[in-house]
């Protein structure tokens, strides 16, 4: 007992005072952000991983295609978002283009002429003359439409953005060419309206 130092108890240290702005605590090391970030290269159940990335693009395409068809253009497919495209398919919805018309026609005239050589022979050289003229006749009323929506795209794009961006008036032109009912993005504008 004598020779026994007398125990002191020890204070803790007081707590140092976090400062405004700082996060709290202390910088990792590099070595331990390294660490966090560590993850294997091969994930051990590839099945679930390959079934998780279908499930993920099954449901990213299905809400792309409910855009085409609701015309919501944060969800489109990155070929038909933009004010330019919206522009160019105003444009085409609203005017009556001949190729819309001429390619279900030709399709019915097409099956007619192979229909009635079988039921009526003595009729072939008329139906053939007759489909060729109607064919290249009807192409070619397309291909002068074409020219018109050209200029017009061009116009009406100049006079609203400035200038003609590539592709655009490609886009315009394969967009009159299909079905109104069967276009995608869906027409959101009735033929006659003025553009959005």
């Amino acid at each position: 007992m004598i020779f026994r130092k007398s125990e002191t108890p020890e204070t803790p240290e007081p707590a140092q005072p976090v400062r405004p702005g700082s996060k709290g605590r202390p910088t990792r090391t590099r070595k331990e952000a390294e660490a966090a970030r560590r993850r294997p290269l091969v994930v051990d159940d590839r099945k679930e991983a390959r079934r998780r990335d279908r499930e993920r693009a099954s449901k990213e395409r299905a809400e792309a295609q409910q855009a085409l068809m609701t015309g919501d253009e944060k969800k489109m497919p990155m070929q038909h978002r933009g004010p330019e495209r919206r522009l160019v398919r105003d444009l085409v919805d609203s005017r009556r283009n001949v190729a819309e018309y001429f390619f279900p026609i030709a399709l019915i005239f097409m099956l007619v002429a192979l229909i009635m050589p079988l039921i009526r022979p003595e009729m072939y050289l008329a139906m053939s003359t007759g489909m060729i003229v109607v064919l290249w006749g009807g192409i070619l009323v397309c291909v002068i439409d074409s020219f018109l929506l050209r200029r017009h795209l061009r116009k009406n794009l100049t006079a609203r953005h400035g200038s003609v961006g590539s592709g655009l008036v490609g886009y315009g032109i394969m967009r009159a060419i299909q079905i109104r009912r069967f276009r995608l993005p869906r027409a959101q504008i009735k033929h006659g309206e003025d553009p959005r």
